[in-house]
């Protein structure tokens, strides 16, 4: 993916999102298209129309701090959206560290981890920036009705959403669970423009119909926490809440958990679940 070309999505994206009402400008009527015209936007950020369009088009390699900090302040990026284009805009402003596609190994501990939060009935997974799943205990594996004796490029979040329709059948919300897996993707992207994994992974799913739609809105984020229904075979309709962290010693390996309140229907669904996991003789883990 190339990542000026990257740049240039992102930019127009956030423009289209700001009226000139947003920015105490006053509309001129009609417009063919929505949001904020280059040359508004790049009033106000203080930069030439010229040099913005050549931002915006993928013709200018060498943004400086300064200019960019006033992009973001005018385009009313969050923190994640202006780290985003920070990455985009000059990786070697923002050191992170890459992996090449390496295969990332999963430590004891966390193996630890999964299993005390399997004997807590509470389904919880490892995944990379890519969003494959390194490692996840029996209860993740019977949440998504999936085994996990598997080739490893088949245990990817982004697959089973766009790829598996099973995944419609579970996801009560699929369409905003798969706009946060997307909006995952888009920020990885911005950090690892040359991860050839992760590449290999857009590009597949650029034949998806779904996935180029809900990419092209460039949404960019990595949303910590939120809740999840699901409809499931096994033990019906229940909700869960999770919690996405990063672990210590690797940040670009994230620990998915997922609980619901003690004594709610959703808790006795999960315990249902657990139990019935432990009767399928698979093991923990990948």
């Amino acid at each position: 993916m190339d990542r000026l070309v990257g740049l240039g999505d992102f930019l127009r994206s956030r423009r289209a999102r700001l009226n000139p009402e947003d920015v105490g400008m006053e509309g001129e009527g009609h417009r063919r298209v929505p949001g904020l015209r280059r040359e508004e936007l790049a009033r106000l950020a203080g930069v030439s129309v010229d040099y913005y369009t050549r931002l915006e088009q993928g013709r200018s390699k060498n943004a400086s701090p300064m200019v960019l900090d006033s992009i973001a302040r005018a385009l009313r990026l969050n923190q994640t959206e202006r780290d985003h284009l920070f990455a985009l805009a000059g990786p070697i402003l923002v050191p992170v560290r890459r992996h090449a596609g390496a295969w990332q190994r999963v430590s004891p501990l966390t193996y630890e981890l999964l299993d005390a939060l399997e004997r807590a009935d509470i389904p919880a997974c490892v995944f990379n920036h890519c969003l494959d799943i390194l490692a996840a205990n029996r209860p993740f594996w019977a949440l998504h009705m999936r085994q996990d004796a598997r080739p490893a490029r088949d245990n990817s979040l982004p697959r089973f959403f766009f790829l598996d329709p099973d995944s419609r059948r579970l996801y009560l919300d699929w369409e905003h669970v798969a706009t946060d897996v997307t909006a995952m993707l888009h920020f990885a992207l911005g950090r690892h423009p040359d991860d050839p994994r992760l590449n290999e992974l857009i590009g597949e799913l650029l034949e998806n119909e779904d996935f180029r739609r809900v990419w092209a809105a460039h949404h960019v984020y990595e949303r910590a926490s939120g809740t999840i229904a699901f409809h499931h075979p096994i033990v019906g309709d229940f909700s869960i809440n999770y919690q996405l962290l990063r672990l210590p010693g690797d940040p670009e390996q994230f620990l998915f958990a997922c609980t619901a309140a003690q004594g709610s229907l959703s808790a006795s669904a999960l315990k249902r679940l657990a139990k019935w996991a432990g009767t399928r003789g698979h093991p923990s883990h990948n």
